[in-house]
């Protein structure tokens, strides 16, 4: 059984996000708010995510076989794409800001827009008593978003949903990487943002959408994953700088 599951095509391609999805859920199941209590178990995602990305990381070694990443073209292109991705991702924040301070009310409808407070999230410093360890939260988050994170869902959304939506027997592998279709722009799109919390729907859609054309535009499932780290690697730096943990 387990070598007619490392033979399957949709399997490698599926079992990753699956894998990543559940583990995302484990941390609620353990934590206690009290802030009395020690780092693990107020906190638990901060040792949940080191072994949510080694895990998930061995998956994909075991499936590496699957995977085409190659033609590696059009990486100039994914670098630009990600760095502006992640710009408009954060731009309803800077507008949140920018609001308040000229004497704007935050409204219900602000989160819909993205205009949302990201105080509260992953936030390593709640190690910072220890610099070894403090640097391992921090080596491992940044090695979830960039390392792992992108291999996990391109290989999902762009290597295998938007050529299996073009199938009648399921056999994606056969449908040419960043073949285009509209309906197939808009779920895939739909459900990339429909994924994350509401106030980054809008982030998400233009994320999305800028993945697909990247996908269609280079043919390369490589050049969608090199986006994809360009882009958290940028998002990382720049909650570290500015601590609004709630963006990762």
């Amino acid at each position: 059984m387990i070598a007619r599951l490392l033979a399957s095509p949709t399997a490698a391609h599926v079992l990753p996000l699956v894998l990543f999805t559940l583990l995302n859920s484990v941390p609620g199941l353990f934590r206690i708010e009290n802030s009395e209590l020690p780092w693990h178990v107020r906190a638990p995602e901060h040792w949940v995510y080191p072994l949510q990305t080694v895990l998930c990381a061995m998956v994909l070694i075991l499936f590496r076989k699957h995977y085409t990443f190659k033609p590696w073209r059009g990486l100039g292109l994914a670098f630009a794409l990600g760095i502006v991705g992640i710009l408009v991702w954060i731009a309803p924040s800077l507008l949140r800001d920018s609001l308040i301070q000229n004497g704007h009310a935050p409204a219900s409808w602000w989160d819909w827009l993205g205009l949302a407070e990201r105080n509260e999230g992953f936030d390593p410093t709640i190690a910072k008593d220890s610099s070894w360890l403090f640097g391992a939260v921090v080596v491992m988050r940044f090695a979830r978003m960039v390392l792992v994170v992108p291999f996990v869902e391109e290989l999902f959304w762009r290597g295998f949903l938007m050529r299996f939506l073009l199938t009648e027997d399921g056999r994606f592998e056969r449908v040419a990487f960043g073949t285009h279709r509209r309906k197939v722009f808009w779920i895939v799109t739909v459900a990339v943002m429909l994924i994350h919390n509401t106030e980054d729907y809008v982030g998400a859609f233009v994320w999305g959408s800028l993945v697909y054309f990247l996908a269609v535009r280079s043919k390369s499932l490589g050049a969608c994953v090199f986006m994809h780290a360009v882009g958290n690697l940028a998002l990382g730096l720049y909650v570290m700088n500015t601590q609004q943990w709630g963006f990762w």
